[in-house]
């Protein structure tokens, strides 16, 4: 049977290519990776698949992160970034950090403000009463 022919099952092709079955399913959900070609139990991989698998794993061992390689797998030479953008950055408690747009409108981030000094509130109260049943 010539190799173009061959064709996997989800654990056959996972191991062929030297990751964990859950990671196919990943990049499949992730549109990293076509699915089967063939749904249902008996799901079949073609070489395709392996060979899109080894070379995602190659450009991780480069240091690419998941975003890039879609890019790059998609044909993209040139990756444009967004444009940045300022965030005003709220301590609710000391566990608890808020981020929010510095571009949004005066009256949208007055009632931002105002939902997060009652959450604070409401934080420190239930802060105070763990640490009272925590005495007792």
């Amino acid at each position: 049977m010539p190799s173009e022919d061959r064709k996997w099952t989800l654990l056959e092709l996972a191991e062929e290519a030297g990751v964990a079955a859950r990671t196919v399913r990943f990049y499949i959900s992730r549109g990293l990776l076509p699915g089967p070609a063939s749904a249902g139990r008996g799901a079949a991989y073609a070489e395709e698949h392996l060979d899109r698998l080894r070379r995602i794993r190659s450009m991780q061992e480069r240091g690419m992160m998941l975003s890039e390689i879609a890019l790059a797998l998609d044909g993209a030479s040139d990756v444009r970034l967004a444009a940045p953008s300022s965030w005003w950055q709220y301590a609710v408690s000391p566990d608890v950090q808020v981020w929010v747009r510095a571009d949004v409108s005066p009256w949208r981030l007055k009632q931002v403000r105002k939902s997060l000094a009652q959450m604070s509130a409401q934080l420190q109260a239930s802060q105070k009463d763990e640490e009272t049943d925590a005495r007792k």
